[in-house]
């Protein structure tokens, strides 16, 4: 049997790379059309034309969990990748899928012509007013399991957030101030995707969306919170483009409430998406929410 290479800490994860594990991943399948994928933060395979495992080292073991719940629940409801088999080797946790159609959203977005984005964009917000629907007991395992004391301790650490990914001390000193003005109150628990972006979209070749992955982030909480990741990864910045998406959803959103749960959440960067999106017309945080959440004509989202 090939073992599993050790990797109990984050250093040992990172010194990996995905050939390295090739060999236990063909052993634990026994078969040998196991072909790594390049992106995403864990290791993903595809196996044949009709799988895809997805590996969870022994630190990030309890992320199967949540994957493996989610899809359980969603599968037959959305869209989603139907589990195939699950188990443990060395530590490691693995996880069976099968693979969806098509190919993902973020690769298929440059041959789409301005009208296929625009017809495409009330589906997308369809499927996630699909998600944040969907009420079943067993989703209670994801986190985090009180959502008022989970936005309290990222607001109490979000400054420092931000200035360790280098954001400029003129943005940073509005934060406080900005999250201060924006009541989030006591919103609906709702199942979230927390990455709801191009990458984890897959269409056919006519543009059409055939799957949603990648829930080893899911949550619950405030469904402005996937909408962090809408504005900043499917619409862009295009103010057109989140009307058609908010056609889709059924309801309106507050800019600055995803603006807020964008500065709150886990992976924020405002550092990189300020090189990638459009300019706000004034350096603020108000203007930044209607530059990036907002509905208005005349911006242009990224290529």
């Amino acid at each position: 049997m090939v073992s599993f290479p050790p990797a109990a800490t984050e250093a040992e994860f990172r010194a990996l790379t995905r050939e390295d594990v090739l060999p236990a991943v063909v052993d634990l399948l026994g078969r040998a059309d196991v072909v790594p994928f390049t992106e995403g933060s864990l290791p993903v395979y595809a196996v044949g034309d009709d799988l895809v495992l997805k590996l969870y080292p022994p630190l990030y073991r309890d992320e199967v969990t949540t994957e493996r719940t989610a899809l359980e629940v969603l599968h037959g409801v959305l869209p989603t990748p139907e589990p195939a088999g699950s188990g443990e080797r060395d530590g490691w946790s693995w996880l069976l899928m099968r693979r969806l159609p098509g190919r993902t959203l973020n690769e298929a977005w440059p041959s789409l012509s301005p009208e296929d984005r625009q017809r495409l964009m009330p589906e997308l917000g369809e499927l996630l007013a699909a998600l944040h629907a969907v009420d079943d007991p067993r989703l209670a395992v994801l986190a985090p399991p009180d959502w008022a004391q989970f936005v309290a301790a990222q607001r109490e650490n979000v400054v420092e957030h931000h200035r360790r990914t280098g954001l400029d001390e003129a943005w940073l000193a509005q934060i406080p101030g900005f999250l201060g003005t924006v009541e989030l109150g006591t919103p609906t628990v709702v199942p979230l995707h927390t990455e709801f972006m191009r990458d984890h979209v897959m269409v056919d070749p006519d543009g059409r969306v055939t799957g949603l992955f990648d829930f080893e982030p899911a949550m619950r909480g405030a469904a402005e919170y996937d909408f962090a990741a809408v504005g900043l990864f499917v619409t862009g910045g295009d103010g057109d483009l989140m009307r058609r998406f908010l056609d889709g959803y059924g309801q309106p959103v507050d800019p600055r409430r995803c603006l807020a749960y964008a500065l709150l959440h886990v992976y924020s960067d405002f550092t990189w998406y300020l090189d990638i999106l459009p300019t706000p017309p004034e350096p603020t945080l108000d203007a930044l929410a209607a530059a990036w959440w907002g509905t208005g004509s005349g911006q242009c989202a990224p290529q």
